[in-house]
């Protein structure tokens, strides 16, 4: 299998994958540590993979997202966005909702 093809077998097997640097519970960039807390404060099951440790990932999720850097946020197969994108969600109050959605959870649960 491809890297390309793995690529897409882990967005489809997730609602929500977030590709990072390190791991939720040990980020190695600042990036990725904000990014993660935002998502974890969101209280939604997500799948991550760590970048540093697929360095084919690292090399080849560019191509399919056309975003350079990480972390990347991906929701339903598509990409949200890095860093910035998801912390100014959060900040709004819209990133919950939207992962919440995603994710099939309804309020309450």
């Amino acid at each position: 299998m491809s890297t390309i093809d793995e690529i897409r077998t882990t967005l489809a097997s997730s609602p929500i994958v977030l590709f990072m640097k390190g791991t939720p519970d040990f980020p190695q960039c600042g990036f990725s540590l904000r990014t993660v807390q935002a998502v974890k404060a969101c209280n939604v099951d997500f799948a991550y993979v760590d970048v540093l440790a697929n360095p084919d990932v690292r090399a080849n999720l560019p191509k399919i997202s056309n975003w350079p850097t990480f972390p990347q946020v991906f929701v339903n197969g598509e990409l949200l966005g890095g860093c910035d994108i998801t912390l100014e969600l959060y900040q709004k109050g819209e990133l919950q909702p939207l992962l919440e959605k995603a994710a099939g959870k309804t309020a309450g649960n």
